[in-house]
This record gives C-alpha cells, sequence and structure tokens, in this order.
C-alpha cells in the first residue's frame, strides 16, 4: 500500500528512500496414450517383468493446523475479537490486551494461552467500546488497573481493583456515533494523562469547556461515589481522532497521535506549560495512525489503514524527525492497533482486522515484531 508523508513546515525533509517507507507488494500436444504391455498370447510374446516400483517418498506434508493455531512464530495469541490497546507488564515478557467490543482485558505471554484477568461492562456499538488500559503506578503491589471505557451515556476512565466492581475516575468525557478512541498513561506516579476524541465534533475539540478532543492531566485519581471531580489540566487541545499517548522512558517527553479531516499527526507535547503541541510529522494521505511507543531516540506508530508499524528516529539533540519513517511488516498483519515494546529489542502489537476487514481465520492477533539491529533508537 502506497503512503506518503511530508515533514511540517517547521522541520527540513531529508530525502533518505527507505525501503517501504512512508507508504502514517510449432510442436502440438498429443492426448496421452499409455505404452502398450504384452500378455502371454498376445503376439504369441510372453509378457517382460518391468523393473520393482519404487517405494513411496517419505510425506514431507507439514501437519494441518489446528483451529486458532497460527502457523507465524511471531504469532503471540490468536482468535480475539477486535482489540483496542496493548500495554506492556513489568519485564516486557508480557502484556495486557484489550478486546474493545466484548469488554475483556487478557494476559498473553509466549507459548501460553491467553488468560482473561477482568472484563468491563462496556458499549461497543460504535468505535468506542474498551479502548486501553494502563497500569497503576504501583502495579507490583496493588496490581490496580485504570480503564478507558464507552459506555451508553458517555466515555470514562474507571479504576479496576481485583474481585471488585470498576470505580469511576473521570466521567462525562462526550460520547458520539465516531470519535470515542482514547487512551491513558502514567506521566508520573501523581498524574494521569488521558487523551480524548473529538466524538465527531471537532468544534468540541477546541471548545475550553469540553473533554472531548483534548489531552487532559487528571491528578484526582480516587474514585469519587459522589461524583463532583474537579475539571482536569488541558495539556492539549483540538484533537481528532484519539490515537494513542505514550510517554519517552524517562517520562520526559510525551508523544501523541491522532486523526483529522486534513492529515494525521505525531505531535510531542511539552511536561508542563501551555496546552499545545508541536507536530513532528505528519501524514496527509491518513494512514490511521493508532497505538505509539517511545524509546530514547525513536517513537513506534501503528498504522490501521497502513498496515505497518511506522518507526520514526529521532535527532539525538532536536528531538526532531529527520528521515523518513522505516516501515516493518508492512501487508503482514493486517490492520495495526496497539503498540508497545517489550524485551529483546522486539515490539508488540495488536490487530483490528474483524471490524475492518478483511481478516483471516486466526485474527484477531498479538504479534511480535523485531526491530532490526540499529533500528531506530530501539536497541
Amino acid at each position: 500500500m502506497g503512503v506518503s508523508l511530508r515533514r511540517t513546515a517547521t522541520l527540513a525533509l531529508v530525502g533518505l528512500a527507505v525501503a517501504g517507507c512512508a507508504r502514517f507488494d510449432d510442436t502440438a500436444s498429443s492426448p496421452f496414450t499409455p505404452v502398450p504391455t504384452f500378455a502371454p498370447g498376445d503376439n504369441g510374446a510372453p509378457a517382460r517383468p518391468g523393473p520393482p516400483a519404487p517405494s513411496p517418498a517419505p510425506s514431507t506434508s507439514p501437519e494441518p493446523l489446528a483451529p486458532c493455531q497460527d502457523a507465524d512464530p511471531a504469532v503471540l495469541a490468536t482468535c480475539l475479537d477486535t482489540t483496542g490497546s496493548l500495554t506492556m507488564l513489568p519485564g516486557g515478557e508480557s502484556a495486557l490486551v484489550t478486546e474493545r467490543r466484548t469488554g475483556r482485558i487478557l494476559r498473553v505471554a509466549p507459548g501460553q494461552p491467553p488468560v482473561q484477568v477482568a472484563q468491563v461492562d462496556v458499549d461497543g456499538s460504535t468505535d468506542g467500546g474498551l479502548l486501553d488500559v494502563a497500569l497503576s503506578p504501583t502495579y507490583g503491589e496493588d496490581n490496580l488497573l485504570y480503564a478507558y471505557v464507552t459506555t451508553a451515556s458517555d466515555n470514562r476512565v474507571v479504576r479496576i481493583a481485583p474481585g471488585d466492581t470498576p470505580k469511576d475516575v473521570l466521567t462525562g468525557i462526550p460520547r458520539g456515533q465516531s470519535g470515542n478512541s482514547g487512551a491513558l498513561e502514567f506521566s508520573s506516579p501523581g498524574e494521569l494523562l488521558v487523551l480524548t476524541g473529538d466524538a465527531g465534533n471537532p468544534a468540541a475539540a477546541t471548545d475550553p469547556g469540553s473533554l472531548a478532543g483534548k489531552l487532559l492531566r487528571v491528578t484526582a485519581l480516587t474514585p469519587n461515589p459522589a461524583g463532583g471531580q474537579p475539571f482536569p489540566t488541558v495539556a492539549l487541545a483540538g484533537i481528532g481522532t484519539a490515537g494513542d499517548v505514550c510517554t519517552s522512558p524517562h517520562g520526559d517527553t510525551v508523544w501523541v497521535t491522532d486523526r483529522t479531516t486534513l492529515e494525521d499527526r505525531l505531535q510531542r507535547v511539552p511536561t508542563a506549560g501551555a496546552a499545545a503541541g508541536v507536530p513532528v510529522w505528519t501524514w496527509p494521505d491518513r494512514p490511521a495512525v493508532a497505538g505509539c511507543t517511545a524509546a530514547g531516540s525513536a517513537v513506534a506508530v501503528s498504522l490501521s489503514g497502513g498496515k505497518a508499524l511506522a518507526v520514526l528516529t529521532l535527532d539525538a539533540d532536536t528531538g526532531a524527525v529527520t528521515a523518513a519513517p522505516a516501515m516493518l511488516s508492512q501487508d503482514r498483519y493486517g490492520r495495526l492497533r496497539g503498540a508497545a515494546q517489550g524485551a529483546n529489542n522486539q515490539i508488540w502489537v495488536s490487530t483490528e482486522n474483524k471490524t475492518d476487514g478483511p481478516s483471516g481465520p486466526t485474527d484477531d492477533r498479538v504479534v511480535r515484531i523485531d526491530v532490526p539491529a540499529g533500528g531506530g533508537g530501539f536497541d
């Protein structure tokens, strides 16, 4: 699939050709006649024994695959419902994947079947549902999860404790027939970043009184049964269809992906200060940017429509993107949704082929993608 890219006006484009990058593969035949053989009595000539028949060659056909078994060793989980997000667990050897429409949260790990750890009631009738989960900063002690969900009346953030019903943390985020995607990321132990979509209403994204189309800084993280949570601080406004929010390993840089009517974007957000972002790369052909994960000198972005993982290398001094993204696993796994950095220089991705298609017999899946040596800061 061709995906053209352009730099924003503030960045100089370096003409670097990356394989697959920037495409946000006079003799006529006569009927067969058996050679005649002769039996006793035919023309008086006895039949001649032919050479012994060769022994049949041993079969080299692979064993048939069982249902939901994928021959690709990079595939970690199969036969999921369409996914909403992927969140790496401590250690980088397992992850939580959400099923957007069913509300299930599953733990996936190499060589093991997925295990359901929780389920949340959601309304997945639009593009909403269970969109993302974030681990509590003290997850190793409390096993708390924060989830971004769509209900019949709104989008909201809930906290999930083991053995308990979800408790509301932030409610009243507008929902619509589209633009319900959202994402979560802790920027510090006391601050949860909440990325909200515009609910199909671009005007709401610039309305200071609306929670739609924003990157919000939420510090009131304890559920309040009485409601009345304070209005969060707005870190970034003007978001279209929300993609994802991710932070660099040390939390000093925040990245946001979203889709507008004109282009898809990757923006860098100041850790504090005014509600403004710096677009560092745009995709005019709108390949449907989705999940993101950041390393010290690179950002990887899942492309749903582009069916690839785009790796953008950052300049060590300025943090700017100085070359067209490298495109990994393009057209191999279909529409990619979630992205998370695992161990051993690998990026895990999830797919969303069952809703937007076409889907295969083992969709939807979680896959590990190897980043090539020297691969854009993910070493």
